[in-house]
């Protein structure tokens, strides 16, 4: 957008904006009120690290931010900002403790039923993952997670149960969140119980093709329960550009966007791609296809949600090596700066992303999760109130957002903007505290100290200000 030719920012009136979390980062509470044990309440160390047999002090997603105990406070301090829409996560062990259980959980689905209620108090809508990262833990040790055809049929019974409980509360519903994850982080992502390094590409293949029949399964009875809902798939984009013009370079690049084009290709299309069809032959791959899944495909998502924190580069060199935020592969762009935590900063790579997949798939998009970790620090202002003066999250996000307008001017539907971690929580990546993204800092640190009391950040009333103006206070360079 030229500011001097177009100075005004335009997002669209039904612009939904909000903030997004999962429940087994905020809530805690994991083994209250009937809810069973999931994949989150052994991996104290985040994606990366080791498993444990039993949940462990360590683990600071055992209490999380005791969003489970306090979420009227945090969902007023969500109105106080604006929210229109607030996107959660439903913990499936809440709700089936063990994965395969006959009857749900009531005391969970009751907890559900009063977090949707006072979010609509303020009118704000749910946007409601029906699976983020927390597989229940029996499915995981007992069926090797989604490597197991059953977990289509304990999944299509989990959110049938959903879908009939809250069909007058949610109307806007994801099926996995950052579904392509399974082929980096197969036990976060598809509670996989078999060490990766000794996993198969037919093993994950195999995984995936349940995830995606499931994730099927569930837009066909969402469609049919709840007619005026939304649904969609929810993937991680992750932008690639060729290291260098070298068209073996630009190729790589191609290989690497298929893997993640993959799972948007089949949730819109319903089919598999001919380059997959492809990658299966000439890598051994026989996916087990079993008589009905092909139609059940066809049920395809209403609108493509996705997160977008980086983007990456690929190249043929072997001598280039991978950065060190950049876990799902690919190498450093020497041309960005990077976060803390090594993940590299680049606005434009949202609008890149946006066309891409607008461009491709001709449905809607959502921004439900984007977002700046880093290492805030609480001080005292002159007023004599605690905050957090977060100018460097103010920047990265109002610079995303102005990235999103120059998107929609090109052309591109975007439904809204939910920013990850609106109110501190643990981090998936490193299960830290001290990596915050919230507008709202809830004191409580790595070793488990705090009063986990919420204090406004700076961030906090700039966003307010930016979903008060729909945009129009946001800073154009």
């Amino acid at each position: 957008m030229n500011k001097d030719n177009n100075p005004t920012l335009h997002f669209p009136d039904s612009f939904l904006w909000g903030g997004a979390v999962a429940a087994n980062q905020i809530e805690g509470a994991y083994n209250e009120d009937g809810k069973g044990l999931s994949t989150q309440d052994v991996s104290p160390k985040g994606i990366m690290g080791p498993i444990t047999e039993y949940p462990t002090e360590e683990n600071l997603k055992l209490v999380g931010i005791d969003f489970y105990h306090r979420y009227k406070e945090d969902v007023k301090l969500f109105a106080e900002m604006g929210f229109k829409v607030f996107r959660t996560s439903i913990a499936w062990s809440r709700i089936f403790p063990n994965g395969d259980d006959l009857v749900p959980n009531e005391k969970g689905l009751q907890f559900y039923d009063e977090l949707f209620d006072e979010c609509h108090k303020y009118g704000i809508e749910p946007l409601v993952t029906l699976s983020h990262y927390e597989t229940p833990l029996h499915l995981s040790k007992q069926y090797n997670g989604w490597v197991n055809r059953r977990l289509v049929e304990f999944y299509t019974r989990y959110v049938t149960v959903v879908f009939n409980r809250y069909k007058d509360k949610v109307k806007y519903w994801l099926t996995f969140n950052e579904i392509n994850s399974i082929l980096e982080a197969p036990f976060m992502s598809g509670g996989i119980y078999t060490p990766k390094e000794q996993l198969t590409k037919q093993d994950l293949y195999q995984a995936v093709h349940h995830e995606l029949v499931a994730s099927a399964a569930a837009v066909k009875l969402c469609h049919e329960i709840i007619p005026d809902a939304k649904i969609g798939c929810m993937m991680l984009a992750l932008p690639t550009y060729p290291l260098t013009p070298n068209p073996n370079d630009v190729i790589a690049t191609m290989h690497y966007e298929h893997k993640n084009y993959f799972f948007g290709d089949v949730h819109v299309r319903g089919v598999y791609p001919g380059y997959m069809k492809r990658y299966f032959r000439e890598h051994g791959i026989t996916i087990e296809i079993e008589p009905g899944d092909e139609e059940i495909l066809l049920n395809t998502v209403d609108f493509i949600s996705f997160s977008y924190y980086m983007s990456n580069c690929e190249t043929t060199d072997p001598s280039v090596v991978s950065g060190p935020g950049n876990i799902f592969g690919g190498v450093p762009n020497p041309h960005l700066e990077a976060s803390e935590w090594g993940w590299q900063i680049d606005p434009q790579g949202l609008r890149y992303v946006l066309n891409m997949l607008y461009d491709r798939y001709q449905k809607p998009l959502f921004i439900v999760e984007n977002g700046l970790g880093a290492v805030d620090e609480l001080i005292v202002n002159d007023a004599g109130e605690k905050t957090v003066e977060d100018d460097y999250r103010i920047q990265y996000l109002n610079d995303h957002l102005v990235q999103v307008v120059e998107a929609i001017e090109d052309g591109v539907d975007v439904m809204g903007y939910t920013s990850w971690g609106c109110i501190d929580l643990v981090s998936a990546s490193s299960a830290q505290l001290k990596k915050r993204y919230g507008y709202i800092y809830v004191d409580r640190n790595d070793d488990g100290s705090g009063t986990l009391e919420r204090y406004r950040k700076k961030s906090f009333h700039w966003y307010k200000q930016v979903i008060a103006t729909n945009g129009k206070s946001l800073r154009v360079k």
